[in-house]
């Protein structure tokens, strides 16, 4: 049932952008260059939003404002895993742009303007909702990416980034407008109305390639990911561990509801053009990373090869194909939130050290943090029993009962491409010599925070249903 205005489903979005306007004034007046207060009520902010979120779970679903919103079990569940993964990622945050000419209020006002957009997106009830949360996400990253202004590499991926972005929402927003034309609405419903009584007409396929292009920008798959590695290399380390993450969460969250919510009953027209995408990044990814020196770049084509078995669940198409690419892409934003941790870990300094070369002798140095980066690593490649493993078995189940049988080889075969440079990073620490300690940091907060994550991938892993029971239940409220 539509409630023309519903102020309590935008219970949350009102409290970050009342606590912005807060945090924005606090920030004006605080002397302290660290701007231990400003993080300090950000975090807080994640945390209240965690408990409003959190309590919302279970309640039936609302469509409000005319449409245009919607609040259900599978908006929610995405967003506490952005509240979530976001605290985390603030402490590795903290920890890196402390020793850095980075303005520190700006970044935590631009994170949470940026986790704004990220709910937007996947609570939007109407392609234009969809593509306004887009565009407040990425310009914030965009931002974001600029902040280290006294480095040319960091200003040089800003541009990058701009400029790519702006490319892959004009696909976007080309495809949405073909599809308003033949439709005649931006409504989700009456497209996925439209679609169901009429069929996909030849505007509207045309208008899903454009879409499909867009989303491909967005997520870095191939053919469309040559901008990521230039952009997560050059980014400084902290906003590369926030970008390779979290937004993925949001961006699933839009697909879905383009996609799925939109398109559904045309999948036949677009699940080919996610294939291909999916069996391209796979493959470009896995091979490249192989001949990678960078850790930057190597974890940069390893989320070209991630987003490959991802969208190889959503080419199946069906609900419990969403579940398991909503598991996956929730995972994977854990694991590679703790692998650019580890970049962050080895930032001493003003000095960022990224080359694999530079952890030789971090399993003689520093055992305990060896023994983490080995839990991320082995849980990255999809070894069990670390919470990695789980959300590729389930792929490659889905791919085998669905008839797919050669692609699940395919994707198999490629994961264990995929061993030879995780197992690269492990040998490198365990067994090659070096004389001197590995720099790393000092920083209490960093230690903890990065030690906790990296113990949640073990956890996680011995009882996986934790997180999947959730992502089976967002899609059953909506079924």
């Amino acid at each position: 049932m539509i409630d023309t205005v519903n102020f309590s489903s935008i219970t949350s979005e009102i409290f970050i952008l009342a606590a912005l306007c807060c945090i924005m004034i606090v920030d004006l007046f605080q002397r302290d260059k660290e701007r231990y207060l400003t993080f300090l009520l950000t975090q807080l902010v994640f945390i209240v939003l965690f408990i409003i979120g959190a309590q919302q779970l279970g309640e039936a679903s609302v469509s409000s404002f005319s449409g245009h919103w919607k609040l259900d079990q599978f908006s929610l569940i995405l967003k506490l895993a952005i509240y979530s993964i976001t605290f985390i990622s603030l402490f590795y945050a903290r920890a890196f742009i402390r020793e850095r000419n980075l303005m520190r209020g700006e970044y935590y006002l631009l994170t949470l303007f940026s986790v704004l957009g990220m709910m937007i997106m996947v609570s939007a009830g109407s392609l234009l909702i969809v593509y306004l949360g887009l565009e407040l996400l990425s310009l914030s990253l965009y931002a974001l990416v600029a902040l280290q202004r006294d480095s040319n590499q960091a200003s040089e991926a800003a541009v990058k980034y701009f400029v790519m972005g702006g490319l892959a929402s004009g696909f976007l927003l080309y495809g949405i407008s073909l599809v308003y034309g033949v439709t005649g609405s931006i409504m989700i419903d009456q497209v996925a109305e439209y679609v169901s009584q009429n069929n996909a007409n030849l505007m509207i396929q045309f208008g899903l390639v454009f879409i499909v292009v867009g989303i491909g920008f967005k997520f870095g798959a191939a053919p469309f990911h040559m901008w990521l590695p230039d952009i997560y290399h050059g980014s400084p380390s902290s906003i590369t561990a926030y970008i390779s993450s979290v937004p993925k969460i949001a961006a699933f969250g839009m697909m879905y509801r383009l996609l799925e919510n939109s398109f559904g009953d045309a999948a036949q027209y677009w699940t080919g053009m996610i294939t291909i995408l999916a069996v391209m990044s796979i493959v470009l990814g896995n091979i490249v990373a192989v001949i990678q020196t960078n850790l930057k770049r190597m974890l940069s084509y390893s989320a070209i090869a991630h987003i490959g078995y991802f969208l190889l669940g959503i080419s199946v198409g069906t609900e419990e194909a969403f579940s398991v690419s909503m598991f996956y892409i929730i995972v994977y934003a854990l694991m590679t939130l703790a692998g650019f941790g580890i970049i962050i870990f080895m930032s001493s300094g003003d000095k960022d050290y990224q080359q694999i070369s530079d952890l030789r002798g971090m399993g003689r140095y520093h055992p305990w943090y060896a023994l983490m980066f080995t839990l991320v690593m082995v849980s990255m490649a999809g070894i069990p029993p670390f919470i990695g493993f789980w959300p590729k078995l389930e792929i490659f189940r889905l791919l085998i009962n669905d008839g797919q049988v050669l692609l699940a080889v395919v994707a198999i075969a490629f994961s264990v491409v995929g061993l030879v440079y995780y197992l690269k990073v492990v040998k490198e620490m365990f067994f090659e010599e070096s004389e001197t300690s590995p720099p790393v940091s000092n920083s209490r907060t960093l230690k903890i925070a990065l030690s906790i994550n990296c113990l949640l991938l073990i956890v996680f892993g011995l009882m996986p249903d934790s997180i999947y029971q959730y992502c089976q239940s967002a899609f059953a409220s909506l079924s």
